[in-house]
């Protein structure tokens, strides 16, 4: 049986029925707007310009980007949205998406911001996972230093424990009210303190369930290495493994430091090479899925398709708990809704909070959107075929 036998993502009907006539003409207008690289990277930046200047034009964004890409300004307001998705199938994966300020204080207010979510997640049954974005508990200069391996002041090794303390206050949270934590990954060069934080959480509490994954960029060239590894060192310890596979979201950032510093790129030369790991890490994972609890999280099809096709293979549970394959939400809706409509653990990664505080993020997703290649022109295709099936 070929990959592309198991499931097809060209079915609209089903991607598309939550929206009405209107709301689907209307997303149809945004995702033509951000087909325009140019206009997105200048959009974004201007809009934050006036904010900045206090002209409103928070409502504009709220009833465009905003709503087609966030779950709400708070927890209260996200719960249409899980309602909406779980009447389909389909689980909710929060993201506090308001960015630290750098300093003490925001890094509390995030911490307790996650225990909110760990709380409201509790009562959610299609809300397995919150996210956590670890410079959101601590500075990224410190993080860098560590890495470094540069010797810590003694007010940043307090510094450095206030973090972990954080960090576990919200994993301990998690693990007595019967939810997930997936620990977000960062640029590289301050990859190594996140990853031994939360391998540290992962063998803390991930005993008997995952409370704690990691995340792994697959686009770096060591990350497959790193996977194999620590699962084989998770199977040591006698902890079980989480791990959310994505490809990566620093790119540019990464290649122009290595330029910048004379050293090699941690990242792969090509997209195939990229897509060769990202696929080979699908199938260790889904080898090992009595173990490791695997969250795909991609919009890549061939990608989604290889983890239909293996579960169907080895003729394993579908909702088996371990198994989530995740798109971010507004955007793969033919990905997320035909892999719940067959069956398939499926997720949408919901950012919320506060207009303004989130337009840091809408910025980065306009931006990264125009710079997938093909994406933009699919989601268009497959609103127009849509539009076209209803008659509009």
């Amino acid at each position: 049986m070929s990959i592309a036998d198991v499931i097809s993502f060209d079915n609209t009907e089903v991607a598309f029925k939550s929206k009405s006539d209107k709301e689907l003409k209307r997303d149809y207008r945004l995702f033509k707007l951000l087909s325009y690289p140019w206009l997105a990277r200048t959009g974004a930046k201007m809009t934050a310009v006036l904010l900045k200047a206090g002209l409103p034009v928070a409502g504009i964004i709220r009833k465009t980007i905003y709503e087609h890409f966030c779950g709400g300004e708070t927890l209260a307001e996200c719960q249409k949205t899980i309602d909406e998705l779980a009447a389909s199938g389909v689980y909710s994966i929060l993201d506090y998406g308001v960015e630290a300020k750098n300093n003490e204080a925001d890094f509390d207010h995030t911490a307790a911001e996650m225990i909110r979510e760990i709380d409201f997640a509790s009562e959610n049954d299609f809300v397995p996972l919150i996210s956590c974005k670890m410079t959101g508990l601590g500075r990224f200069e410190l993080y860098e230093k560590v890495q470094q391996g540069d010797r810590l002041t003694a007010e940043e090794e307090k510094e450095f424990n206030r973090i972990r303390e954080r960090l576990e206050k919200v994993c301990r949270h998690a693990s007595e009210n019967n939810v997930s934590v997936s620990i977000d990954a960062e640029e590289s060069w301050i990859q190594e303190p996140v990853d031994k934080l939360t391998h540290e959480m992962m063998e803390k509490f991930n005993r008997g369930r995952v409370v704690v994954m990691n995340t792994a960029q697959m686009y770096r060239k060591d990350r497959l290495d790193f996977l194999k590894d620590a699962v084989a060192e998770a199977l040591r310890k006698g902890y079980l493994y989480g791990i959310k596979l994505v490809r990566g979201a620093y790119m540019d950032k990464e290649r122009a430091r290595a330029r910048a510093m004379k050293y090699p790129s941690p990242i792969h030369e090509t997209k195939s090479e990229c897509d060769h790991d990202f696929d080979e890490a699908v199938r260790f994972c889904i080898d090992h899925y009595e173990k490791v609890y695997t969250c795909v999280a991609t919009h890549n099809e061939a990608s989604c398709k290889l983890f239909v096709n293996l579960i169907e293979d080895k003729k394993l549970d579908k909702q088996h708990p371990h198994l989530l394959c995740c798109q971010l939400y507004g955007m793969s809706d033919h990905i997320t809704f035909n892999l719940a409509e067959r069956g398939f653990r499926a997720a949408k990664y919901v950012p919320y909070g506060p207009v303004r505080e989130v337009l840091p993020y809408l910025t980065r997703r306009a931006e990264e959107n125009t710079s997938v290649a093909g994406q933009m022109s699919r989601e268009l295709q497959l609103y127009k075929t849509e539009m076209t099936r209803r008659g509009l």
